[in-house]
């Protein structure tokens, strides 16, 4: 029997997923696995894409079929939380990075300075505005190296300059060995020409 090539294998697994909350069906018989490289989900706003992630991080229980995480770390963060407010933004990543082996400081570091976020490293995150906000939380993602990636909206409320770091971030993913998973209302037109290696259309 040949060997499995590792580089290619599901690191998630979505078997008949399904999520209701308050009587109102979110999410039905969704089945999916998700590999390296860059998965995009889309949909149009309330159709269950944050709820999707936060079903693949553990965040939410799913209220049909089942999910198997083969993933050894999985990246998640709400960056909107109000729990990170009073903490300083290079603490939040220190701590972030106690928590992933993987860490990569340089990425870290390169990030830091593709976003302009270096004079704001000293501050609290409630001083950030929301795209900062959303930065750091991709500063992180990409530095965790985490095996399996959640993204949330990751261009909303970005300048042209922070949109195109994105969009160099994710073509990298989309060829990388890690499992990025990046919901969307479209797929972003700076990376048509990436290849996907999973799409979920949650319709509009």
């Amino acid at each position: 029997m040949p060997a499995t090539d590792s580089s290619h294998a599901a690191v998630l697994r979505l078997n008949g997923l399904g999520f209701a909350h308050a009587g109102l069906t979110v999410l039905e018989a969704l089945s999916l696995e998700v590999r390296p490289g860059l998965t995009l989900v889309r949909g149009g706003e309330g159709r269950g894409k944050t709820t999707l992630l936060r079903l693949m991080a553990g965040v939410l229980a799913p209220t049909a079929g089942r999910i198997e995480r083969l993933a050894d770390s999985v990246w998640f963060e709400d960056m909107a939380d109000a729990q990170h407010d009073a903490v300083v933004v290079q603490g939040w990543l220190d701590a972030r990075r106690q928590r992933f082996a993987g860490w990569r400081d340089e990425v870290a570091a390169t990030l830091l300075d593709a976003f302009s976020l270096a004079p704001h490293a000293a501050k609290p995150m409630f001083m950030l505005s929301t795209g900062s906000r959303r930065k750091v939380g991709l500063v992180a993602a990409a530095a965790s190296g985490a095996a399996l990636t959640l993204v949330d909206m990751p261009f909303a409320a970005l300048d042209a300059p922070s949109r195109r770091v994105v969009c160099e971030l994710l073509a990298d993913a989309a060829g990388g060995a890690r499992a990025w998973v990046v919901a969307d209302h479209e797929m972003p037109p700076c990376l048509g020409a990436a290849a996907l290696s999973g799409r979920v259309d949650l319709g509009d």
